[in-house]
């Protein structure tokens, strides 16, 4: 099965995995699964890291490639079906990251894995 990872579940995946509930868990460490970030989740850490709000060592854009390269995530490329679908996904406010991540479940079919509120509120995508 295909899984996208939201934003904050990967980077709990890999600095505070003690955040993530069992079943997340228990889909990440399947070797059957595959898993998936989009590129808007590294825009989203790069900010996260410019605004303080977490810490990467030695810096943020280091952090982010040794962290791709070590973990069984794969990156998912933006495309313009993705684009339309980011304006057409029914969510209940504009965050341009969230629209991008759901509109990329969407569009390829994955079930996002997500504790944000807003985005388990669309009825477009498949949440774990």
């Amino acid at each position: 099965m295909k899984f996208l990872l939201d934003t904050h579940i990967w980077l709990w995946s890999l600095l505070e995995p003690a955040k993530l509930e069992q079943k997340v868990i228990e889909v990440l460490e399947n070797p059957q699964h595959e898993l998936f970030i989009s590129p808007i989740s590294i825009w989203e850490t790069l900010i996260l890291a410019q605004k303080q709000r977490i810490i990467l060592n030695p810096s943020a854009q280091e952090w982010i490639q040794e962290a791709l390269k070590r973990s069984p995530v794969q990156e998912i490329p933006l495309s313009n079906a993705i684009a339309i679908k980011s304006r057409l996904i029914v969510l209940p406010h504009q965050d341009p990251a969230d629209r991008f991540i759901a509109a990329t479940a969407w569009e390829h079919d994955m079930t996002l894995i997500t504790v944000d509120e807003h985005l388990i509120k669309s009825t477009q995508i498949r949440i774990l």
